[in-house]
């Protein structure tokens, strides 16, 4: 059996850790912070829960398969997650793709011929994604290479399209079917995964009752269950190398020999900062690595509130709401825009409503959410700390002050609050500028050339790629996939 070292608990270091350990491996999971999780983890503050980053995951039938394997299935509550959806003349709540298409026909009637156009465009891919469904039956295996290619072409179709671009052949870009479902996306995603994107978002997205922590709580004591070391409050100094091989880890001073590093945390600082060797990466990838963008990060105010669960639910009826005023357009690319979040969507989620137990009783939790321009603001104060507070105070108080559109008074019943910035989200999970997902959506800005495969390879021989990082988009499915592959050459 081999001795492996992983670098981060995120979801992915903690599926390959179990699947690792299960098959009598050594293995040690090296976490800088002292919680496991990474963007998979939450926190309680004064008997409120929140989540730390990440409320939703898609692929479920990967997902529960993994957790079956690793024999934790029945031990994580996972429930299924719906959006509200608040927009100009649109409020309704949806259940499935269905829902939104009918709430949209019956919001702007004017534009029913261009939505008719739109979602027959969207559902023949969501078609073509479902018909990818593993063979039943020999009649559909027999028929599975062909409905391939038929996806494939379709891929192809818009490989170079972003949802704005794919969106704008269907309305003028001032309409307001065009400035909601322009943004019903990672900015400029690429069109060529919308259909799976609406399947995933509309019939297939999914949470944990008792919260993220719960279910990276369960999956690091299961791995310790298994043998596995966890430690915790111990970050990785450098990844060691020996004749072009990883040989081990140093963290905090102390050397640890291993036959296999697995680096479960963001590629570019695994290449640019931790590998001990630079020369082991060709000057060429070190260079696209470097320029490489990432995906937009988050700006979050996390309140605990004395409000009663009964008026929290009257006034956002179920604990996923997106809301926007439609008055003005933020534009994401714009870090100088100082009112960029008085102008942003608006993501709401409400912890407590999702399970009464995650806030005191009598009290509700919210959380506010919206994605963040790059460095906004000199990256948020150019280092200067009092800068930074007043930035972070101002964003706090812009997003606070949209949500008021949906909870009248919010701020008469806050009794708690804290906030977090792309600047956050980079100290705790070392994802570079806070990353959410990622390298870029934009299929125009791709590191990898295969958009939808895992990549788990290196330069460095027995140095993998375990995280969600090892596919373009991430994701907690991307880090799984991941997770399985690296166990998978694993001798």
């Amino acid at each position: 059996m081999s001795t492996v070292a992983i670098i981060g608990s995120g979801m992915g270091g903690l599926v390959a850790g179990n699947l690792l350990a299960q098959k009598g491996h050594k293995v040690t999971i090296f976490e800088s912070h002292v919680v496991p999780g990474g963007y998979t983890s939450g926190f309680w503050r004064k008997g409120f829960y929140f989540e730390s980053g990440t409320l939703s995951f898609e692929s479920s039938r990967l997902v529960f398969q993994v957790m079956n394997d690793i024999g934790v299935f029945d031990r994580i509550p996972f429930t299924r997650q719906y959006g509200r959806w608040i927009f100009a003349e649109l409020d309704c709540e949806v259940y499935s793709f269905a829902d939104l298409k009918k709430a949209l026909l019956e919001a702007f009637p004017s534009e029913k011929e261009n939505l008719m156009r739109y979602n027959a465009e969207v559902d023949s891919m969501c078609r073509a994604m479902l018909s990818l469904r593993k063979p039943s039956n020999v009649f559909q295996a027999i028929s599975f290479p062909f409905k391939l290619a038929k996806v494939m072409r379709g891929f192809k179709k818009y490989r170079n399209t972003t949802v704005p671009e794919f969106t704008a052949m269907f309305f003028d870009m001032d309409s307001k079917p065009y400035r909601f479902l322009k943004n019903m996306a990672y900015p400029d995603m690429a069109a060529s995964i919308l259909g799976a994107a609406v399947l995933s978002f509309f019939e297939d997205y999914w949470t944990v009752k008792t919260g993220m922590q719960s279910w990276a709580d369960v999956l690091a004591e299961n791995f310790k269950d298994l043998g596995g070391e966890l430690r915790l409050r111990s970050k990785i100094d450098r990844i060691i190398t020996k004749d072009g091989t990883a040989v081990g880890v140093s963290s905090k001073g102390k050397d640890f020999d291993a036959d296999y590093v697995i680096s479960a945390s963001d590629y570019k600082k695994t290449f640019l900062e931790l590998l001990d060797d630079k020369k082991l990466v060709p000057q060429e990838l070190r260079e696209k690595i470097e320029k490489a963008p990432v995906s937009e990060s988050f700006c979050t105010v996390y309140l605990g509130l004395n409000l009663p669960q009964e008026k929290m639910k009257e006034y956002l009826k179920i604990p996923h709401v997106f809301y926007s005023d439609d008055k003005t357009d933020a534009d994401i690319y714009d870090s100088e825009d100082e009112h960029y979040f008085e102008k942003a969507w608006v993501m709401l989620y409400s912890p407590s409503l999702m399970n009464v137990k995650l806030a005191p009783e009598g009290k509700s939790s919210l959380m506010i959410q919206t994605m963040a321009p790059y460095k906004w603001m000199d990256n948020w104060g150019g280092g200067d700390r009092e800068a930074y507070r007043r930035l972070k105070e101002k964003a706090k108080k812009a997003l606070i002050g949209q949500t008021s559109a949906v909870i009248p008074d919010l701020s008469k019943y806050i009794e708690f609050d804290e906030a977090a910035t792309p600047l956050t989200y980079e100290r705790y999970t070392h994802n570079t500028d806070g990353a959410s997902s990622a390298w870029s959506w934009n299929p125009h800005k791709r590191f990898y050339e295969k958009f939808m495969r895992t990549h788990i390879k290196t330069p460095v021989r027995n140095l993998y790629i375990g995280s969600c990082w090892a596919n373009q988009i991430g994701g907690i499915p991307g880090a799984i996939s991941a997770a399985r592959k690296c166990v998978e050459e694993i001798k």
